[in-house]
């Protein structure tokens, strides 16, 4: 007997399309990965050393001017409290004096109120607007001379406190304007000296060594430049002596100008350069004045006091003070102020080398003062 025939369906092999897919979807991420990979920016390279010293140093130097805006700000802020304070006191005095002439002026109306009527006394001071009563030229026509005299008094005291009042609110206004140039510049400051920090904290031990090295060799060549201008100096100062002789002509009538006004200076040099060297070694810390740390103006500043000088508190303000010298012409003491923006200043010492409180994580220190661009010297006094 034939077999009879299947109705069965053939197996289909379509099960196998999904693996199929997965691959095809792998290999296909595969390639995009490939691709992107291919085609990403190539990373920023580490910066060199060299652009490493730049930046940390162009960082101090912007701390710097950050500080000098510091302390400017914190020099007006004390100026206007100063003058609030003034103002204040000056607008309770009027309001002292304004009470005292209302009291008398309400003497005079409860007086006249005791005699059974309003006089026009006392109507001017109840009402709400005596301003305008007063103008009233028949009130001003019945009252006794020493009655016109309180009124008098009266009206010229409420004018001179309002303007106290208004003048104590506009100072006060100033006031809180320079302390919010005071906090932002702190902040200024603060930021700089972060960005710096965290800069020479990502540099390896070799990295940092190889900064230190650039240091040195800079530090060695302002020192070269130092010693070429104490030769000059010193050449420039044996020809005046040698031709000191010659001018003398031993008739006695010189005039000696100049003589007094040069040991003048020079007493006060020593007297400078003396509280100077007696910092040595204190820490810089911004916006400092002493006396157990300074920044570069406060340290000026302060050593200048000691000789009975008063500088401003600022390098901007100090460079105006005094004369303008050269710096073949540089004598101990004179200040010597650097970089464009004039944000930081030295106290020349002779040969070439000056004492300066220089930057955050360093102390008052002797230093060539060809270690920065200088931007120009004055002597003050």
């Amino acid at each position: 007997m034939p077999a009879l025939a299947s109705h069965r369906k053939p197996r289909t092999r379509g099960r196998t399309t999904p693996a199929v897919g997965l691959t095809t979807v792998a290999l296909a991420s595969v390639t995009l990965l490939s691709t992107q990979s291919a085609t990403a920016a190539p990373a920023e390279p580490k910066p060199s050393i060299e652009e490493v010293q730049k930046k940390v140093d162009a960082l101090y130097r912007q701390a710097g001017t950050a500080t000098q805006q510091y302390n400017k700000a914190k020099a007006a802020s004390a100026e206007q409290r100063s003058k609030v304070d003034a103002l204040l006191e000056a607008a309770a005095k009027r309001a002292d004096k304004l009470n005292e002439t209302r009291r008398e002026l309400g003497s005079y109306a409860a007086a006249q109120y005791r005699g059974g009527s309003i006089a026009p006394t006392a109507t001017f001071f109840l009402a709400d607007d005596p301003q305008s009563y007063f103008d009233q030229d028949q009130l001003m026509a019945r009252m006794t001379s020493r009655q016109q005299k309180a009124v008098a008094d009266f009206r010229t005291q409420q004018k001179e406190a309002a303007a106290k009042r208004a003048e104590a609110t506009k100072s006060l206004e100033t006031l809180t304007a320079s302390q919010a140039s005071l906090r932002t510049s702190k902040q200024q400051v603060q930021t700089k000296l972060t960005e710096a920090r965290t800069l020479l904290s990502q540099l390896t031990a070799e990295e940092k060594a190889r900064l230190a090295e650039l240091e040195r060799k800079k530090e060695a060549e302002a020192e070269r430049k130092a010693d070429e201008l104490a030769r000059q100096q010193a050449e420039k100062e044996k020809a005046a002596a040698d031709e000191a002789p010659k001018t003398n002509t031993g008739s006695g009538t010189g005039t000696g100008s100049g003589t007094g006004s040069d040991s003048g200076y020079s007493s006060k040099a020593e007297k400078v350069l003396a509280f100077a060297r007696a910092q040595i070694g204190k820490p810089y810390v911004w916006g400092a004045t002493g006396p157990s740390s300074y920044d570069c103006s406060g340290l000026t500043q302060a050593a200048w006091k000691a000789a009975g000088v008063a500088l401003p508190r600022t390098t901007w303000d100090q460079v105006k003070v005094g004369t303008r010298v050269s710096t073949a012409n540089l004598r101990p003491g004179d200040l010597v102020f650097f970089y464009d923006d004039i944000s930081h200043v030295g106290i020349y010492k002779g040969g070439g080398m000056m004492i300066h409180a220089p930057k955050p994580g360093a102390n008052v220190r002797e230093e060539s003062i060809y270690y920065m661009p200088i931007y120009g010297s004055v002597r003050p006094s």
